[in-house]
């Protein structure tokens, strides 16, 4: 870095910190420009850190805001949200007539609650109602509070599974806001651009008027009516049946430890064991490296736990308990030393194939006319199957439950990342606590018929064949080389995956079939592989999900069930071998 480039950026650093309404981050770029005009040791280091935090302003889309905090408009912080507020504050003055109403929600985050307040004293000084939920609590009752109390939009802050670094701000629509199917869904366009430039139009953050105490704090009843709406009453989202099930549940950390442990209890079951050492709210999340149920490692306190209480089944949620993961016993794994059945987790598509046949099951004839399924294009495609089995429709959507969620007629969906909505009159997002509970109310169900989850996925594939699934997951520290790799796959798309010849190649960015453009890829080869290539659009990785369906040739016979998927493992492993190849990112 040059000294003008130096020059500039101390430059817009003052200009910043002049505006910041925040001591902390105002001492803290005041350490980091000192740190980066002197020639100490870490100067380069402070000199990359100050650019970064300049790089732009932090982007506000369908995922709202996420990033690292700290200074400047590319950090997550009290300047960054206060103007947020503003830009959606006058966004629903503008499109909702007479006073919006926000309920906003938070978790336990570093400065979460910081956010959470700004925010309220922001609606509450632009003339918007603001309510604001009693104590760091899960994303899904945020959701459910957007719908129930018909509120124009809501506000959850949260960085979900993100690295402990981060924070975010996701943003939801409902009442008079958003009338759609969708009510009470995450934004989608044109609303984000809306709010976009009303957030540009903000103007100088210690310009933007605060009341105080303005907003209304709700007390613990809006927890019970949520656990309430989940298991009693026409929408509740289990039905009389067993209950005898050992359950150990990890929080990872974050906060749905409490409110997942009552809704078990409330619907029947004993209270689950809860890992000690994740149980309790902490945004170091000391005990992973990333808080997140997909990563390595995350769930090894849980199932070590599980193992030793000869639990029947693992629940873990992530940090803000809207995503669901689960871990079974596998005797079909090697036994442990000491003669214990090995662990694993299910994959996202295996509980979200288990999840819809069970509800469409379950419930066979109360689902309305017009009922549909749905899941979004890097998911199984057995859904579509299981839809067909039980005559209701199946829609594919983009990425991200802010589509699956507005899909009408919905009343189940899924995406392979955890992410369940079994209840979507009731909470019209992701849920990883209403999804605890169908899992183990099906778990609990085979249990008493002398059968486990992995013995349903066997007749699912039977009947269907063998759905496998993978991904192939790239972490990177400069997006330009997602950019990079994107762009050589769609200048020379691969010819062959896993000695397969590519049969279809399309660009998911020129939209088609239904679907909006988005960046991403998909290629399908002769002999039933999909594989589509896309960034993530919360972390800075680069996404390959891959799938091989393969039929069970002797639906009876087991041999002939482990036969097809050691093909479909096979054809995976080759597959993801050419598509680390045509990637080239190491």
């Amino acid at each position: 870095m040059d000294d003008v480039e130096l020059d500039r950026l101390v430059a817009l650093a003052g200009a910043w910190r002049d505006d910041d309404p925040d001591p902390r981050t105002r001492a803290a770029l005041d350490d980091l420009v000192a740190r980066a005009v002197t020639d100490g040791t870490d100067a380069a280091a402070a000199r990359e850190e100050l650019a970064d935090a300049f790089a732009g302003t932090l982007e506000f889309g369908t995922a709202g805001l996420r990033g690292a905090l700290g200074p400047g408009p590319n950090r997550m912080n009290r300047s960054v949200v206060i103007r947020a507020a503003a830009g959606l504050a006058a966004y629903l003055r503008a499109v909702v007539p007479g006073q919006p109403h926000v309920v906003v929600g938070y978790d336990a985050r570093t400065d979460s609650d910081v956010f959470a307040r700004d925010t309220c004293a922001v609606m509450s000084a632009a003339g918007v109602t603001a309510t604001v939920l009693p104590r760091p609590l899960p994303t899904p009752v945020l959701a459910y509070c957007v719908r129930a109390f018909d509120a124009d939009a809501g506000v959850m802050v949260t960085a979900s599974h993100n690295p402990p670094q981060d924070n975010g701000y996701k943003v939801y629509l409902g009442g008079r806001a958003d009338a759609s199917p969708g009510r009470g869904a995450q934004i989608v366009p044109p609303a984000d651009a809306g709010i976009a430039a009303a957030i540009a139009a903000a103007g100088p953050v210690l310009g933007v008027p605060l009341d105080g105490d303005g907003w209304t704090t709700l007390d613990d009843g809006v927890v019970d009516a949520y656990l309430g709406a989940l298991t009693t009453g026409a929408l509740a989202v289990v039905r009389p049946g067993p209950r005898d099930l050992d359950v150990v549940l990890t929080p990872l950390h974050g906060v749905g430890g409490d409110t997942c442990s009552r809704a078990l209890v409330a619907a029947g079951f004993a209270a689950p064991y809860v890992v000690p050492e994740q149980a309790l709210p902490d945004p170091a999340f000391p005990t992973v490296a990333f808080p997140n149920p997909e990563e390595p490692g995350a769930v090894d306190l849980a199932v070590a736990a599980a193992s030793g209480r000869g639990a029947d089944l693992v629940v873990a949620n992530d940090p803000d308990a809207d995503r669901c993961a689960v871990a079974v016993p596998d005797p079909a794994l090697p036994p442990l030393a000491d003669g214990r059945p090995a662990w694993r987790m299910l994959r996202g598509d295996e509980l979200g194939a288990l999840l819809a046949d069970h509800v469409l099951t379950r419930d066979a004839g109360r689902p309305p006319a017009g009922a549909v399924v749905a899941c979004s294009i890097v998911s199984s495609q057995l859904l579509a199957r299981i839809a067909a089995d039980h005559g209701v429709r199946h829609a594919e959507t983009l990425t991200g439950f802010k589509w699956i969620s507005r899909v009408d007629g919905l009343v189940y969906g899924y995406e392979e990342a955890l992410g369940y909505c079994v209840a979507p009159d009731l909470v019209r997002d992701k849920d990883g606590i209403s999804a605890a509970l169908v899992v183990c109310e099906l778990a609990a169900a085979l249990k008493a018929s002398g059968r486990t989850l992995l013995d349903a996925l066997d007749d699912l594939a039977r009947r269907h064949g063998v759905h496998a699934t993978d991904q192939l997951s790239v972490r990177v520290t400069d997006l330009a080389l997602i950019t990079d790799a994107m762009a050589r796959l769609r200048a020379t798309p691969p010819a062959t995956l896993g000695g397969r010849p590519v049969v279809e190649a399309v660009d998911l960015a020129a939209g088609g079939a239904g679907l909006p453009p988005t960046d991403g890829l998909r290629y399908r080869t002769d002999g039933g592989v999909r594989v589509v290539v896309r960034p993530s659009g919360t972390e800075p990785k680069l996404k390959c999900y891959l799938e091989a369906v393969v039929p069970v040739g002797d639906e009876d016979a087991a041999d002939g069930l482990a036969a097809a998927r050691a093909q479909a493992r096979a054809t995976l492993d080759a597959v993801r071998e050419d598509l680390s190849a045509a990637l080239a990112l190491g």
